[in-house]
């Protein structure tokens, strides 16, 4: 199979890893967050009641979370779309 055609066939694979992924790192985000703030939910960015580091700290460990859960997925995914293809998604 050429690379290119590795690369389309995966798309629908990356598109549901990366769906999975958001919803994994959103559940993890809420757990890790009830541990640091001892709050149920994190603050929005709009809400009054929360200060500026408060917001910025919630922001900046959902987002360090997402990155790591979706990379984790990605990779994962890449390596057993690999084992069935024999191609690497993302080579050229």
């Amino acid at each position: 199979m050429a690379n290119t055609s590795a690369r389309i066939l995966y798309k629908p694979f990356g598109l549901a890893g990366s769906v999975g992924a958001g919803l994994v790192a959103g559940i993890v985000f809420k757990q890790v967050w009830k541990r640091v703030a001892d709050a149920e939910d994190a603050p929005e960015a709009n809400d009054r009641r929360h200060s500026w580091t408060e917001v910025l700290l919630a922001a900046a460990i959902q987002g360090a979370i997402f990155a790591a859960v979706k990379a984790a997925v990605d990779r994962a995914g890449a390596g057993a779309f690999e084992r069935l293809t024999g191609e690497w998604p993302g080579e050229e």
